[in-house]
């Protein structure tokens, strides 16, 4: 079984009930603990519920969050 920990989470809202949750996260099992970094797009329901829909995650590895930075930056 995994079991997920937040470590910290950053939260950005666009549009009228839309938001991107940027997080970083430990994910545990027995044998072994990953801490990786997630991307998730949601939106909050009328009743003011969080909901997901989509996500994307990644090695908290600091070369890989550094080259996603950068191409962020690269497009604007």
């Amino acid at each position: 079984m995994v079991e997920f920990e937040v470590k910290d989470t950053k939260e950005i809202k666009f549009g009228p009930n839309k938001f991107l949750e940027v997080a970083r996260k430990t994910a545990k099992t027995e044998e072994s603990e990953t801490e990786f970094i997630s991307i998730s797009k949601g939106f909050i329901t009328p009743n003011g519920q969080k909901r997901f829909k989509s996500s994307l995650g990644f090695p908290a590895d600091a070369e890989i969050r550094d080259k996603l930075v950068e191409a962020l930056q690269g497009i604007i």
